[in-house]
């Protein structure tokens, strides 16, 4: 069971999709979070949630005080299903806006002009490496200069090619099969 871990929604059960995703276990959630909210990166942070499956991750960031959730999803049944979480949370007084989008995160990415504080890329396994340095590539104009990228795969995946998205490494943490490799701007030096 998935579910929101803190915040005003804390403990709203979310549906997840029967198949194609991988949700985030509530231990790497909690873990993240604890990390993101101890760097002070959530409250008032505009949040990109690319291959949302879920959305349980743009939704737990709206939950502990995100103003705004983009959400991407590919699958129309997925974002549907994101779209009935949001709305539980809106019913849980969660105020932030939960945008949520079916595109594909590439192109979503390359189309907007928003810029956002927080994102969060959680592709399936079998998105190619090449796919999600274009999609950090395309987001890294988009990013505000104080803005974290965190990228979800599987431990034994490389690391994001940092350098060829105009990005650079902050820190990386492994979970069971999981890891987490945290990227930022890099914005020349006044």
């Amino acid at each position: 069971m998935t579910r929101i871990i803190s915040g005003r929604a804390g403990g709203t059960v979310l549906d997840v999709p029967a198949k194609g995703t991988r949700p985030t276990s509530d231990r790497v959630r909690e873990s993240l979070f604890g990390a993101l909210e101890s760097a002070d990166l959530i409250e008032g942070a505009r949040v990109l949630d690319l291959y949302a499956g879920s959305g349980a991750l743009g939704l737990e960031s709206l939950s502990r005080g995100a103003v705004s959730a983009d959400l991407v999803e590919l699958s129309a049944p997925a974002a549907a299903l994101i779209r009935k979480n949001a709305e539980r949370l809106r019913s849980a007084g969660v105020r932030g806006a939960a945008r949520v989008h079916r595109a594909n995160a590439t192109t979503f990415v390359e189309s907007s002009t928003t810029a956002w504080d927080l994102v969060f890329i959680d592709p399936p396994y079998d998105v190619a490496d090449d796919d999600i340095t274009r999609v950090l590539a395309a987001l890294t104009p988009r990013l505000s200069p104080d803005a974290a990228v965190i990228v979800e795969r599987a431990k034994r995946s490389p690391a994001p090619d940092w350098d060829a998205a105009g990005l650079e490494p902050d820190r990386d943490r492994t979970y069971g099969d999981t890891t987490l490799w945290w990227g930022r701007p890099v914005f020349p030096h006044a």
